[in-house]
This record gives structure tokens, sequence and C-alpha cells, in this order.
């Protein structure tokens, strides 16, 4: 039956539905929470229980097929997740809690939706609803300081995000003009003839400009640290982590229609990467805020990112799939930290860790986990990642690039590290103990069990990740 294909989406759009009614009357945070939880964990259980399912809806412009139902389950998790750390919901005010629900949930819908567009139209389509979702949430923060950061935050976000849309749509003009569909699957025999024109590769070129945006890939990066620092902890959390594996996503299936041929695809990859990675690394080194600090380092990680797209190989694909399914779930790991510890929602500068290790045993133990796989010290996934995604790219021939990528990762160390002492061997005697909820402490213990889990054995992972990649190549 054709409507089971699109089960997903529909409980999530019926949620969203359910979440509106509700917004309407006097329902408190409470009510619309335990909805949104609710709704989030049984799309899980959906999202599972369709991984299988194949087919073509609208006109063939939507495709489900095991690559788009195994992101759909990832982006489920990490909505979850975040859902699950953030019940106190400190930095957003209880009469606004059910219009933040629902645009969180709408935000996830249009990711979900994102990963199965096999048609230009409906993937900008499906973006611009994730987007314009975040767009809403980032201002919706309690102002206490009297600065009004997060007005400014959610100005520049659009701004930017504009900008980017822009890009991407002269882009897909582009495209039709010189092929004549927007569907991707005649786009690439098409493409492959025109891979000597310039006019093709600028046209791929912005259309990536979209999701470089999405990613934080430089030069598309300057909303970052505003954002991060402006929206709500929880509100970072999910920004900085869900909506990358739908980028991600998207980056591989537009990168499977360029040919070896198009080296200046692979130029401006390795460039980008390059810049990504310089950039970010350098810029966190002075950081003092933890969530400008993991916004730069953001950057940093879409440069990894980026060494597996430009082999312009399954193995390559296959890897930085693996890789960006691993940040999400360190990155979840450090953001509930900071969530759990600050105790009016307000941001934290890395000085305010100290001694956590005294406050909360779990928490200091899951952030030093978390710092550990994103700086790529074994046997955490981090490690693996990036020993992957390096060795892929010495492979392709790009030994600059991974020599480049080796040394931004032994700059990372340091800034990682950083948090770490300060969590261990800072002095923050005078500092309450923090109590920690049942669901937090699980939450916690799943995140380090799986970091360290997918480091030590990621052959699961992998084979997943290479049976999605192949059903789209």
């Amino acid at each position: 039956m054709k409507l089971m294909l699109f089960a997903p989406e529909l409980f999530l759009l019926f949620g969203a539905l359910a979440l509106f009614f509700l917004s309407t009357g006097k329902a408190g945070g409470k009510k619309a929470r335990a909805l949104t939880v609710s709704i989030a964990l049984v799309n899980v259980l959906i999202c599972f229980a369709s991984l299988r399912s194949e087919g073509l809806l609208f006109y063939d412009a939507y495709k489900i097929d095991f690559f788009s139902q195994v992101l759909k389950l990832f982006i489920s998790l990490g909505f979850s997740v975040v859902l699950l750390f953030s019940s106190e919901l400190k930095g957003v005010e209880d009469e606004v809690r059910a219009e933040y629900y629902l645009f969180l949930l709408l935000s996830t819908l249009g990711l979900i939706m994102m990963v199965s567009s096999v048609e230009l139209l409906t993937m900008f389509i499906a973006l611009e609803l994730s987007s314009y979702s975040l767009y809403l949430l980032v201002p919706m923060r309690t102002d206490r300081g009297g600065l009004r950061v997060q007005m400014e935050a959610a100005i520049k976000y659009i701004l930017f995000g504009v900008v980017a849309t822009g890009v991407m749509l002269f882009g897909m003009s582009y495209l039709f003009g010189l092929t004549g569909t927007t569907y991707f699957v005649e786009l690439l025999p098409k493409l492959q003839m025109m891979m000597g024109s310039p006019v093709a590769l600028i046209a791929i070129a912005m259309v990536m400009g979209g999701f470089f945006f999405k990613l934080a890939v430089f030069p598309f990066h300057f909303w970052v640290p505003d954002v991060y620092q402006g929206a709500s902890n929880e509100t970072t959390a999910f920004i900085a982590s869900v909506p990358k594996v739908a980028a991600v996503a998207m980056l591989i299936r537009i990168t499977a229609l360029v040919t070896p041929e198009a080296q200046a695809i692979v130029n401006m990859l390795i460039v980008l990467s390059v810049c990504s990675m310089l950039y970010g690394n350098l810029v966190a080194l002075v950081q003092t805020d933890i969530k400008r600090m993991l916004g730069f380092s953001g950057i940093a990680h879409a440069g990894y990112v980026l060494l597996g797209l430009v082999t312009l190989q399954e193995a390559g694909y296959v890897t930085a799939f693996y890789y960006i399914v691993g940040y999400l779930v360190m990155n979840l790991a450090g953001f509930l930290v900071i969530c759990k510890v600050s105790q009016q929602g307000e941001n934290l500068a890395i000085a305010d860790l100290a001694g956590l290790h005294r406050r909360s045993p779990l928490l200091a133990l899951t952030l030093a986990v978390s710092m550990f796989a994103m700086a790529g010290i074994p046997p955490f996934v981090g490690f693996m990642g990036k020993f992957m995604l390096l060795t892929g790219a010495y492979k392709a021939g790009h030994l600059a690039l991974v020599i480049i990528a080796a040394i931004n990762t032994a700059i990372s160390i340091y800034y990682y590290l950083s948090v770490v002492r300060v969590t261990y061997a800072g002095n923050g005697e005078e500092q309450p103990l923090l109590q920690v909820d049942g669901m937090t402490k699980a939450v916690s213990v799943a995140l380090v069990l799986v970091i360290i889990a997918l480091g030590v054995v990621p052959n699961q992972l992998l084979q997943v990740a290479t049976s999605a990649i192949r059903t789209i190549l």
C-alpha cells in the first residue's frame, strides 16, 4: 500500500497538527512536551519498521529506499534524544513552549522529507520547511540579560539562509536550462556528457551551496557562532547536530551526479575542506564560550566530512555517512551536559565547567567522552571516522589534503582537551552539586556506550552505510 511508504512523514504531519491545535488553547509546556516526546518515540518505531520499504511517490519526485529510510531513522533518533534531555527547557518561556515544540517537529519533518527527495523542487520545498522552522526557533528564548542577542542571531540566520537559498535556486535554474529536467535520475546521464562545460560545474556547485549552509562549510559558515550563542541551549543542540545528517545525505546525492572528469568540483571541495578545517580549528582555540567553541569546531568537522566526498567513490561516501552519524552522537553528548549544567538556560563559559567531576561524575564523564571523540582520540568513534576519511583521501591521491587534515586534528586536540582539563582539574568547590534525573542518566549512559561501540566495532554501521549508498549509485 503506497500510503505506508509515507508513514513516517504522515505521522509527523498529524502530530504537528495535534500540536498546532494544542497551541491555540492555553495548554502548558508539560502537555506539549509529553505529546511531542510521544510522537518522536513512536516515529522512531515507524521509521524502524519501514526500513526496507521501497517505492516512488508524487510522480516519482519522492523516492523511498534503504538510503532514505536509514537516514530518517537517524534523524528521528537525534530528534528524540534532544527532546529527552531537554525536559526542563530552561531557556524558553512556558507560554510559547507549545509553539516551540511545533516548529521543532516541523523542522524534523522537513529533514525527513528532504532525504527522500529525488527532484530539485521537491528537495527545495523540504529544505525550506526545515529551515524556516529553525529561523523561528532561534528567537524563542527568554531574554533575561536584556541584550536581545537571540534576535540578532535570528536575523543573521535568516539573512544568510536567504542568500544561500538564492544561490541554490540560481544553480537549479542552470541545471534545468542545461538538461530540461529537474529529476535526479534524468539529470545524471545528461550531466555526465556535460562535465567539460563550465556552466554545468557552476550549476552543481551552486546547488551544493544550500547544503554547505546547513553543514556550515566555509564560506557559508558566518551564521554559526552567533546562532549557537544566541539560541537557547536546547535549540542549539538540535541545530548543531540533526540537520547536518540530512545535509550530508543530500551532498552525497548531488556529488553522485559528478563524474571523475569533473576535476573542478573536486578542487572546489578540496579548497572548501581545507578552509573549513583551518578556520574552524584556529578560531576555536581562542573561544571562552563553550557553545561558540563547539560552533567553530562544527565548521572544522564539516571540512573533515568533505574528505569523503572529494574521492567521488563509494568508499568515501560510506565513510562520510559513518562520520556524520558519529558526529551526531558525540555532539548530542556534549550538548546534553551543557543543557544540564546551565542553571537558568544561560550560556556557559568553559570556566563554568570547573569541578564538574565533583558536582556530577556522570556528566563529567559524558563531556569527557564527547570531547575525546571529537578530538579523534581512540577508541572512540571520532578516531575511527577520521582515520577512515584520511585513509580514503590518501588512496584517492590527495596526499596534501591528508597532511593538512592531520595537522588540523592535532590542533583541535588542544581546545577539546582544555575542556576536559577544566572539568577534572578546575577548582569548582563553591559550585553546588547537580541533581540529574533518571532519564538524563539513561540518555548519558546510552550516548557514551554508542560513542565507544561505534569506535570499537564500526562494521555494523559501515555495512548499513554501504548498503544505503549502493541504492543511490
